[in-house]
């Protein structure tokens, strides 16, 4: 995947590849739903940018919440907990709800959100992912719509992070060695 550079970062998938493939997901989601409403729930901090630019592509009534969780810390490596820095603002009972993550790693944060947005009985839930990291999982779990799958690498941009720096970077980017 990994074909240029931006301000010296070797780019993994480029701004134009990221738009084409958010495009055919809101498209399928599109699809998926028939006409039904929708809650968008992006998962802080890194999801924004994704979640911005999915909802555009969904042709449908949705509404957005957002969820902060952490299991990384200022540190490139999981901690191995997860815990929920801030809540649903909306009940999301009998609503079709569709979880939007930057990336799909060890699966343990979505383990722990699909669980606790189960106790609230949506009517679906589903989940999107921009980045799939399946050599990583350690809990079962898959996306409902995946963006692209990548290899064990640590990424930055588009809204992923290094200690809160490059999510602003337009490009998804591979982390320099030397940052590590």
């Amino acid at each position: 995947m990994a074909t240029s550079t931006y301000q010296g970062l070797e780019v993994l998938i480029s701004r134009e590849q990221i738009a084409e493939r958010v495009r055919q997901m809101g498209e399928q989601i599109t699809r998926d739903l028939a006409g039904e409403k929708l809650v968008m729930i992006g998962v802080l901090k890194g999801a924004a940018p994704f979640l911005a630019d999915l909802a555009r592509c969904v042709s449908a009534d949705a509404t957005f919440d957002f969820v902060a969780v952490s299991s990384y810390g200022k540190s490139n490596r999981t901690s191995g907990a997860v815990k929920l820095i801030k809540d649903l603002d909306e009940p999301i009972e009998g609503k079709n709800v569709l979880v939007v993550e930057d990336i799909l790693d060890t699966g343990l944060t979505l383990t722990f959100l699909r669980k606790v947005f189960l106790q609230h009985h949506p009517k679906t839930l589903r989940i999107a992912a921009l980045l799939d990291k399946p050599s990583r999982r350690i809990e079962q779990i898959e996306a409902d719509y995946v963006g692209f799958s990548i290899p064990n690498l640590f990424v930055i941009g588009y809204g992923m992070d290094f200690a809160e720096r490059y999510r602003n970077l337009p490009d998804i980017c591979l982390m320099p060695t030397e940052s590590q």
